[in-house]
């Protein structure tokens, strides 16, 4: 399809789809904003006119064709996104509980980033009322991830010590707060002076500021006796001393390698991808049983058909915003148009909370 130039998103009819498509893999300038024909629901489908679209810390290393069930499912071109927000525009044959200008927000395996979307019913859901639709498109990956690393892999008891990196951004501060839910003890880590304020609000205990103090100095001094679950996405800069910090029977939940990609530039340093991942710690299965510790991963792109997990979370998720004890990240918008800065800011490690794109 045509290539749009980004700036002339108003000049659009209606009658035509805006999304963003990725032909090749690279930098910031492979995000392309092409006009498609309009998607039609199939039986059971719904079409969501979106209002706003999730950004997350995946979907750039999808545009860098990292991202291995991207080229699993989809392959190129690919449009990223996993998260919307909008009204339902039109509804396929068989479902007969949704209509037209029903507010919603929907999950999708990729295909997000674009202004009409075509979901499965199943994947669909009524927006609480209370949440604007920036904030509604900002929960669903982050909150999935921190339910499931959480609720489903470590079980952690009350009173339990929760280590998190990077509490202060999406995921981590879903984290943090499902962690005070469960009545454990949490401990957030961040890399820079402005975010520790918003790891407290969030309900944390304790903040480490690496950007002022040693991380794994502050982190025993915290717990002598060491961390009953720690929550990883840096990867190799991490991992090791991680694991390390764990008390017997501790989990280490792993869901990415943040640390791996870089920080400015848009594009992977190979050299310096090949040395991570020869340096990235390789668990044995002996010295854990002999360590009587636990290490586990996931990532939730593999998991979309798991409709069992995904009803328990967004059902556990709407009682809890309910009675107030969650609450959708502080988020920050973005034109559609703007689509590579928010892709360059979110990959800087600077932000807080959530990016939100508005198509």
């Amino acid at each position: 399809m045509p290539t749009t130039n980004l700036y002339l998103l108003s000049t659009m009819p209606s009658s035509e789809c805006r999304k963003i498509v990725v032909h090749t893999p690279g930098g910031h300038d492979r995000l392309k904003l092409e006009s498609h024909p309009m998607p039609s629901p199939a039986p059971h489908e719904v079409r969501v006119d979106v209002a706003a679209i999730g950004v997350n810390f995946a979907d750039t290393i999808v545009r860098m064709g990292l991202y291995e069930s991207a080229k699993e499912y989809v392959g190129w071109p690919i449009t990223p996104g996993f998260e919307v927000s909008g009204v339902v525009g039109a509804v396929g044959d068989g479902v007969d509980d949704l209509a037209v200008g029903d507010e919603v927000f929907a999950v999708t395996r990729f295909g997000g980033y674009a202004s009409h979307v075509v979901v499965d019913r199943k994947y669909v859901y009524r927006k609480p009322r209370h949440l604007s639709h920036e904030q509604a498109a900002a929960l669903p990956a982050v909150y999935m991830t921190g339910w499931y690393a959480l609720c489903e892999l470590a079980h952690p008891r009350r009173g339990q010590k929760l280590l998190v990196h990077s509490a202060a951004g999406g995921v981590g501060g879903q984290l943090v707060q499902i962690g005070k839910i469960l009545g454990c003890e949490v401990v957030g880590v961040v890399g820079s002076s402005h975010k520790v304020a918003s790891v407290r609000e969030n309900g944390a205990d304790h903040v480490i500021d690496k950007s002022r103090e040693n991380l794994w100095v502050t982190a025993e001094r915290v717990a002598p006796e060491g961390y009953d679950v720690v929550a990883d996405a840096n990867g190799v800069s991490t991992l090791r001393e991680s694991y390390g910090h764990l008390r017997r029977a501790g989990k280490l939940v792993v869901y990415g390698f943040h640390s791996m990609m870089p920080k400015s530039g848009g594009r992977p340093n190979w050299p310096k991808l090949a040395i991570d991942f020869l340096r990235t710690p390789r668990f044995s299965p002996l010295a854990m049983t002999n360590d009587s510790k636990s290490v586990m991963a996931f990532n939730l792109s593999y998991l979309f058909d798991r409709l069992d997990l995904l009803t328990e979370a967004m059902t556990q998720l709407s009682t809890w915003l309910a009675e107030g004890k969650l609450h959708a990240p502080p988020v920050k918008t973005y034109p559609f148009a703007d689509v590579a800065r928010a892709h360059a800011d979110l990959e800087s490690g600077q932000t807080i909370g959530k990016l939100v794109l508005l198509p």
